[in-house]
């Protein structure tokens, strides 16, 4: 089976779960929305600035916990996800708190700061140059979303995604990936 095939059944895998959990009255004291969607890999241009790995879709799962740290104009919580690359090229989980604020229009904003851990290249001499060399196997993963709620459990979000250590290693290339997202709410 391809890796696009597997990428295919993990996303269906989350959007049953979403539906099954949608009937369970625990799912709501435990997930406040799942989140699945398609990102550009290795975008230029954004803050790494250049593209070395190959143009892919990457499939973004992600759950995000109904705990939360109430703050003026939303809230914090705890977010576990992963971004799986199509093509082979980097893929990485990640653990963040996000903060979302949330509009009566029922346009959303959300920025976040966590870590993720990948399975590309660090760097030096037997790493791939067809690969980011990225320093560190843990890297700052910082997350920004845009969306809107399309009613009291769907929205559809922009959300780009940063990875990088931050200097704190020889090599440093950073990663970047942007796209679209749809939200199941509890």
């Amino acid at each position: 089976m391809n890796f696009l095939a597997r990428a295919a059944i993990i996303v269906g895998l989350a959007v049953a779960l979403a539906a099954s959990l949608a009937n369970d009255a625990s799912a709501n004291d435990l997930l406040y929305a799942l989140k699945v969607g398609v990102l550009a890999h290795d975008v230029p241009d954004l803050w790494s600035g250049f593209q070395v790995e190959h143009n892919a879709a990457d499939i973004n799962i992600e759950a995000q916990f109904a705990a939360a740290w109430a703050m003026p104009w939303g809230a914090i919580r705890p977010v576990i996800g992963g971004s799986i690359n199509t093509r082979g090229d980097t893929s990485d989980g990640y653990i963040d708190a996000r903060w979302q604020g949330d509009l009566p229009s029922g346009v959303f904003f959300g920025l976040g700061l966590g870590a993720a851990i990948h399975d590309g290249e660090i760097g030096g001499v037997n790493s791939d140059p067809d690969k980011k060399w990225l320093g560190s196997r843990v890297l700052f993963h910082i997350p920004i979303e845009i969306g809107y709620h399309l009613d009291q459990h769907s929205d559809v979000s922009v959300y780009f995604e940063h990875m990088s250590n931050a200097y704190t290693q020889k090599y440093n290339e950073g990663m970047d990936r942007i796209g679209l997202r749809y939200g199941y709410r509890f």
